[in-house]
Order: structure tokens, then C-alpha cells, then sequence
């Protein structure tokens, strides 16, 4: 199976989300045009160094993020320093943090 792309509809903007096969995980993210929302296998601290705002999430029920939709009900479990400057927090779901990105 290849990449599923998919358009995720936030207030007043269109977002893209990916997910990307790889063997038993898959690798998945939002991304607005100011910055994005992954999965647990993204380093957010790392695109910090870029001014990339960035926020990961973890499941908000089960234990992986393995679709477009886990990611939007996941919880925010780390925010680097561009998106917490934009309003992204621990605790928030994804959808919400996407909303401000």
C-alpha cells in the first residue's frame, strides 16, 4: 500500500494529512500552512531548530496514532517552542492544535 493523502478541513483553512505505510506502523501528520501535527515517531524538539512549528500526539484511546482521525483525537504529548508561540499545548486534542497552526 502507498502514501494516503488526505485533505482535512480545520476552521478557515484546508489542511493536508499523510499517512505513510511502514510494515506494522504507520507514520502519520497534518500539515497546515504554518506547521504540523504528527504521530509519537516525529521529533519536534529537532524541527524546533528550524523555527518549524511542530506538535506530536499520542492515541487519545488504543495504543498507536494509525489513522488521519486517531491523529485528530489524539492528545498533544509535546510542543516545541514555534507552536506553543502560536497556542499549542499539552493536553489539547490534535484537531485543536492543527486549528491553531
Amino acid at each position: 500500500m502507498g502514501i494516503l493523502q488526505e485533505n482535512v478541513k480545520l476552521k478557515g483553512k484546508v489542511a493536508e494529512g499523510f499517512v505513510v505505510p511502514l510494515g506494522p506502523v504507520n507514520l502519520v501528520a497534518v500539515i497546515t500552512d504554518q506547521g504540523m501535527v504528527g504521530c509519537g515517531a516525529f521529533d519536534v524538539a529537532a524541527l524546533e531548530k528550524f523555527g518549524y512549528p511542530a506538535a506530536k500526539v499520542r492515541p487519545s484511546v488504543g495504543d498507536k496514532v494509525s489513522t488521519i482521525a486517531d491523529l485528530l483525537a489524539g492528545i498533544v504529548k509535546e510542543a516545541n517552542g514555534p507552536a506553543r508561540a502560536l497556542g499549542v499545548a499539552v493536553t489539547m486534542t490534535g484537531k485543536e492544535a492543527l486549528e491553531r497552526l
